[in-house]
């Protein structure tokens, strides 16, 4: 077992599979040692969240959306590490996109619930550089997306 799958267990968080792309895309591409990973939406096992932050949703919950975007997006890693989630180097960006009534502006503290479970999860080679952006739709309906360069060795 790797230390990060031993993180993970401790932490008790059971990753989902990795998911597969809803258009013509694929989940990741690497480039040298960089990879970049796919936005991954805020689904989890009851499945889509979706909302609208300042609308529909308080804070609390887009936290609780864009950390399952991080747990979608930590499944990528592992499918890109081959199965070794000990080979990230390093969390390098994360972007966050939250679907945002007009005038809501705690974009950045929603997407601190993906932010926060890179820490969590990988320690200092979790943080990372960001983005958080709002937008008036996101893809299926989904309240938050993230996507992420990562560092593998």
């Amino acid at each position: 077992m790797s230390a990060i799958d031993a993180r993970l267990k401790e932490l008790g968080i059971t990753l989902p599979e990795a998911a597969s792309p809803v258009a013509n895309y694929v989940p990741f591409v690497r480039t040298g040692a960089l990879v970049h990973v796919s936005g991954q939406i805020s689904i989890g096992p009851d499945g889509i969240v979706g909302g609208r932050l300042g609308g529909d949703m308080e804070v609390p919950a887009g936290q609780a959306a864009a950390r399952l975007c991080a747990l979608n997006l930590i499944a990528q890693f592992k499918a890109a590490c081959e199965g070794d989630l000990d080979r990230l180097v390093r969390v390098v960006r994360l972007g966050g996109f939250v679907c945002a009534a007009p005038g809501f502006t705690d974009i950045p503290k929603v997407i601190n619930g993906a932010s926060d479970l890179m820490v969590e999860v990988f320690g200092e080679k979790g943080r990372h550089a960001r983005a958080a952006v709002s937008c008036p739709a996101l893809p299926l309906g989904a309240a938050v997306e993230v996507d992420a360069v990562i560092e593998i060795r």
